[in-house]
């Protein structure tokens, strides 16, 4: 099985390269990590960069909305689209203002959107329940008939697309390492909050939200 994404003239790092990665391992990792992504697509005269929840299965990454969507509308029409993911891990703090940076972790999609068929939303949907909450889709209840029609899926297969990482300290000019200055990493995460109940729940929250949100 091919565990590279081909390398295209789009995808290719050019602005440190050797941060730049192409393994499907890495790419499906990042998206897997990730609850939203921004989609850049054109309309009209104007370009635009929405956010969006976002999902993969297999070898596409998915988004959805409502059919009266702009994004959603624009991009049916199979026009060239873009999506990033990005991870914001550290801010690495240098000796000098110059070298400050960032740890990260991106990928960016290139490609066009299609529509998934009628017959597969509701499995889709299923999985985006799961992706943002884990035995989810088996304890809400799932679309109707009116809602999956009102409701359109899309994706965009991981053929183009490509990584980009940081990791690591501040990497200071040898002239500045004298300098008395704190340099370091502050390092950043996503942590959930102590869950808000609904007025009138009366209900237990299930083992799998309370694991997911470490209540």
């Amino acid at each position: 099985m091919q565990t590279d994404v081909p390398v295209t003239d789009r995808t290719r790092v050019r602005r440190e390269p050797a941060r730049g990665r192409y393994d499907r391992e890495t790419v499906h990792g990042i998206i897997d990590a990730a609850l939203l992504c921004h989609v850049a697509f054109r309309d009209g005269d104007s370009v635009f960069c929405i956010p969006t929840v976002c999902w993969r299965e297999d070898g596409h990454l998915y988004i959805h909305g409502s059919n009266g969507s702009r994004m959603l509308r624009a991009l049916l029409g199979g026009q060239q689209a873009c999506v990033t993911v990005t991870h914001l891990d550290g801010l690495v703090l240098a000796r000098a203002a110059f070298n400050h940076s960032m740890n990260y972790r991106s990928v960016v999609v290139l490609g066009a959107f299609e529509a998934v068929p009628d017959d597969r939303k509701a499995a889709s949907l299923d999985r985006l329940m799961d992706h943002l909450a884990p035995g989810r889709k088996h304890e809400a209840r799932p679309g109707d008939a009116n809602e999956l029609r009102s409701t359109t899926v899309l994706r965009i297969a991981l053929d183009e697309a490509s990584a980009k990482l940081r990791t690591g300290g501040p990497q200071d000019d040898e002239a500045d390492l004298s300098l008395d200055v704190w340099a370091g990493v502050l390092p950043l995460a996503v942590h959930a909050l102590p869950p808000v109940p609904e007025p009138g729940i009366t209900r237990s929250m299930p083992d799998g939200l309370r694991k997911w949100a470490g209540a």
